[in-house]
């Protein structure tokens, strides 16, 4: 688009996560007038640690706040598959992009708060929880629980996986249950029994059970997550500590260690969904983007980093395309055969029927595995 028309554009964004905040700045920086819309009324993200890939890093870069991401990081030269015990099933380094070889791991508080410090003051309006949207075909209107009524050329759904745009234009199937229990927490690296030995994630795998150990080492923390197999698909159930150091049984004892002084108090509990992939993400005018589009389960650890990926491309379509119509298609075919591999390839080879194949010798014993 010709630069005066994307200066005339104005644009919604519902959702200030990780899609909806890079989105933003890449956005903004083509001149456009955005706003964003967030329900909370304070944006706090629980603790736990992620890994910002090469590709991801570049487009900060491009953005100009590859600095102010990379201060709240400790950069990463590979990633570890452990068995239970710490032998080892593979090693490899982080796939590179160009010149940028590190993926980043930072906290998602220092995440948000980064992504959401580089955006202009006034930008973000917190407190609008979005009840309807209508599609008008050459614009939509939003309109929020708290009364306000706002018109925009481009409403981007950046409102995560129980998105509402999505449910209300696209489509109305729900999040789907993984069949699995994440348990995040964030502890001292003094705390970690010696396992924090660098600045690289370590996974342990076996046994129906998934332990990541990922160094936040710029704040002397670590990252202690467990993914273990349960039934229970109630959202944000209560586990008890003898329950959570059940399903790290046969585990390294120092891993079994830092899980029995858990403060249980500290510990995310949360039932692990995706959605299954939608055929559509957009119409003329309104789009949508990151989990809200193509949420997907965390084993690839690629969520955050595809709703920044989403937001680039995004921008991309939008200067290149000669219309809003045709950008948001150009954006679909670029990126949705990428996020469909994702999300196929992350519900792959980590169930308990699965891990076998994939890592054998792994599978939980039939005989007195965790039901």
């Amino acid at each position: 688009m010709q630069l005066s028309d994307l200066k005339n554009l104005k644009i919604a964004i519902v959702g200030a996560g990780y899609g909806g905040a890079a989105a933003a700045k890449a956005l903004s920086l083509l001149g456009a007038d955005v706003n964003v819309y967030e329900q909370a009324n304070q944006i706090r993200e629980a603790g736990a640690g992620i890994g910002l890939r090469p590709s991801t890093m570049n487009r900060f870069r491009e953005w100009g706040i590859f600095d102010a991401i990379a201060k709240v990081t400790s950069p990463s030269e590979f990633f570890e598959i452990l068995t239970p015990t710490g032998g080892p099933i593979m090693k490899e380094a982080w796939p590179p992009a160009g010149e940028q070889t590190h993926t980043h791991l930072i906290h998602r508080g220092d995440f948000i708060d980064a992504l959401l410090g580089v955006l202009p003051e006034g930008m973000v309006h917190l407190g609008h929880k979005l009840e309807t949207i209508q599609d008008k075909g050459d614009g939509a209107v939003l309109t929020f629980a708290n009364g306000a009524s706002v018109e925009a050329d481009l409403v981007i759904g950046a409102d995560g996986i129980k998105s509402v745009v999505r449910r209300e234009l696209f489509s109305d199937k729900e999040p789907v249950f993984s069949g699995e229990h994440a348990y995040r927490a964030v502890i001292s690296a003094d705390d970690a029994h010696g396992l924090v030995v660098d600045d690289n994630l370590r996974m342990y795998i076996g046994r129906g059970t998934k332990i990541y150990l990922l160094p936040l080492r710029h704040r002397n923390q670590v990252s202690f997550d467990i993914t273990a197999l349960c039934p229970d698909g109630t959202w944000a159930p209560e586990v008890s500590k003898e329950e959570l150091l059940a399903t790290v049984e046969g585990f390294d004892e120092r891993l079994v260690n830092i899980t029995r002084d858990l403060d249980m108090d500290t510990v995310n509990i949360r039932a692990v969904y995706d959605i299954d992939s939608i055929d559509t993400w957009h119409s003329d005018s309104v789009v949508l983007m990151g989990d809200a589009a193509h949420s997907m389960l965390h084993h690839q650890g690629q969520g955050a980093n595809s709703a920044v990926e989403d937001a680039g491309a995004l921008a991309d379509a939008l200067r290149e395309a000669d219309s809003v119509k045709e950008a948001l298609a150009l954006f679909q075919v670029t990126r949705k055969p990428v996020t469909d591999k994702l999300q196929a390839v992350s519900r792959q080879g980590w169930t308990e029927d699965e891990i076998d194949e994939v890592f054998p010798g792994q599978k939980p014993a039939s005989a007195g595995a965790k039901d």
